[in-house]
């Protein structure tokens, strides 16, 4: 009996970027074939550092992309309503300057959020396009007793009704998002969700707070309560010492856990094309510090969590 050999640890150099957010990961080549102490050495970086950046993964195409993502966890689909032909990864392109330029972490309007984003650089533009992340565990950390009080029991609606996409930084509407997408391709499905304004972190314990652009109202308030409410805990989020910015170059691959951040991507690259590619590790439904779980009020989100049962 021939005996296959064993795949060989790859040994990872993680380099902190910031006091509270960020790394840059080198000496490791992303693929589906990682031995398991790679990939838990890696899970254990984006756990710490919430956001980490591998320079250099030049040789990833669509499917290899994927099946790295995998390794940490069940795929989602590429994203509850748009579709761009891959039903595992989602190209985000854009010619016109457009970008994610505000705040949020992905797909809030679900009950089960990704729990993991995996995006590479295909396409980077020779100025601009950065993206920023932020910590909303350090965020409630560092919130006064009191807030954290209010943050505790405090829950949000999220929508995807209202969507980086379709608006401006001004708050206007845009009928055309970027080059793919249009305000009726995000609500062709309308979701909405609660979800506790602080939730418990279900592999480090840690709590963070759920927030970004998707909220719609908080539970129990008016309008006016409610955007005054948000102003005061989101804007505690993106102080500049949460956060670290990244300046892409072709090949980066930037994994974030979906679970203790947000982030932004800046539309300041003029008309330069720009894409890049995402796919999301599939997430646990959020609970609250008393023990309540978020669940959909509008919607029924199974099919983007479970991809087995789209593709069958």
């Amino acid at each position: 009996m021939t005996l296959a050999p064993a795949r060989e640890t790859q040994r990872l150099q993680v380099h902190r970027l910031g006091a509270r957010i960020g790394a840059r990961v080198e000496g490791v080549h992303l693929s589906g074939d990682l031995d398991t102490a790679t990939v838990a050495e890696l899970r254990a970086a984006i756990l710490e550092h919430k956001v980490v950046f591998l320079p250099g993964q030049h040789h990833l195409d669509d499917e290899q992309h994927a099946a790295f993502a995998a390794l940490l966890g069940p795929l989602t689909t590429a994203h509850p309503t748009v579709n761009t032909g891959n039903a595992r990864v989602l190209s985000f392109k854009a010619s016109r300057g457009m970008a994610a330029n505000s705040w949020h972490t992905d797909v809030t309007f679900v009950d089960a959020p990704p729990a993991f984003s995996v995006l590479r650089g295909v396409t980077i533009p020779a100025y601009g396009g950065s993206t920023v992340w932020a910590n909303t565990v350090s965020a409630y950390q560092a919130l006064p007793a009191a807030l954290r009080g209010l943050a505790d029991a405090s829950w949000a609606v999220h929508t995807n009704d209202y969507d980086y996409a379709t608006h401006s930084e001004d708050g206007s509407e845009q009928e055309e998002a970027d080059d793919q997408f249009s305000r009726s391709d995000f609500r062709s499905t309308v979701y909405e969700s609660e979800h506790p304004v602080v939730r418990v972190h279900p592999e480090t314990g840690e709590r963070s707070l759920v927030l970004g652009h998707f909220v719609k109202k908080f539970v129990g308030l008016n309008d006016h309560e409610s955007a005054v409410l948000y102003e005061l805990l989101q804007s505690r989020i993106t102080r500049l010492e949460n956060t670290v910015r990244h300046t892409w170059s072709p090949g980066d691959v930037a994994i974030w856990d979906n679970r203790a951040t947000q982030h932004y991507a800046v539309a300041d690259f003029d008309d330069q094309p720009r894409e890049v590619r995402r796919v999301t590790v599939a997430g646990d439904v959020p609970v609250s510090p008393e023990g309540r779980r978020s669940r959909m009020v509008r919607g029924d989100a199974a099919v983007y969590q479970d991809l087995d049962r789209l593709i069958r």
